[in-house]
């Protein structure tokens, strides 16, 4: 049985209750978790009390701000972890982010802030969080992040976030490979296209899940509670031997050939 009591689990990325990760965050509840969740601070202090309201429920024993801009701000966050659980044994990162102007358009007028920006927040911040954690999963572990099949495909309005991915799911292999040793695992989850705050950025988003729902060989999309059902095997035993992949969770859409409605008939 999948069985995560006594797990240390650290969630990134929760905006609301529509994220990805609070539905991971739920599921590592479920299976018995103890759990710490991070949010990105503003000087208002919003984002700090909704993320507080919404994941109340899973009593979590660390609520952190984190911006991975930041270097002081993630030193400071694992050795909270370090301070108060002494051992860190999932980590779940959740974050990703491009100027909206940098997903549309022609590819070829991306801005070099705009790429740079987006390979910093989506990509290189698994390598920065990872080499934090590394110290802190002296048990073993196993890391969680989230990719999108436009990471290995041309999607419409997607661009240079389609280069992050691309990049993150090699972060994946490169850290695998460098944390095996250590029995930590390194795996990603491709979703497919799910209604998020990060999600609404991507211009026509409702036309793509309606495609999927079209296409995919389940003829529908996936929920986050599924995508989090996913990433709690894949933090837990039951997945002892996987490490460095990418796994799909998106009704099957990936393995389709020929994409228009009537061919998947």
């Amino acid at each position: 049985m999948l069985d995560l009591t006594g797990k240390n689990a650290l969630v990134t990325g929760i905006a609301n209750n529509r994220s990805i990760a609070w539905g991971i965050a739920q599921q590592l509840h479920k299976a018995g978790a103890n759990i710490g969740i991070t949010y990105l601070p503003d000087e208002k202090g919003k984002a700090e009390k909704k993320v507080a309201e919404l994941t109340e429920s899973l009593q979590p024993s660390l609520f952190l701000p984190l911006n991975v801009q930041d270097e002081a701000q993630i030193e400071s966050a694992f050795n909270t972890v370090r301070d108060k659980w002494g051992k860190l044994d999932i980590l779940i990162h959740c974050l990703a982010f491009a100027n909206r102007e940098d997903l549309s358009g022609d590819f070829s007028n991306t801005s070099r802030s705009g790429f740079s920006l987006a390979l910093d927040v989506s990509a290189y911040s698994l390598i920065q969080l990872a080499g934090a954690a590394k110290p802190l999963m002296t048990e073993g572990g196993s890391i969680v992040t989230l990719t999108y099949l436009g990471g290995v495909k041309v999607i419409p309005n997607y661009n240079v976030m389609g280069i992050a991915k691309a990049a993150l799911e090699m972060n994946v292999r490169y850290l695998a490979s460098e944390l095996g040793q250590n029995n930590i695992r390194v795996n990603a989850i491709s979703a497919g296209p799910i209604r998020t705050l990060a999600s609404s950025a991507v211009g026509g988003i409702l036309d793509m899940i309606h495609h999927v729902e079209e296409v995919a060989p389940l003829r529908r999309t996936v929920t986050q509670i599924e995508v989090g059902n996913t990433a709690a095997f894949l933090c837990s035993d039951l997945s002892s031997g996987i490490t460095g992949q990418v796994i799909y969770v998106d009704a099957g859409y990936e393995i389709m050939g020929m994409t228009g409605s009537k061919a998947a008939e």
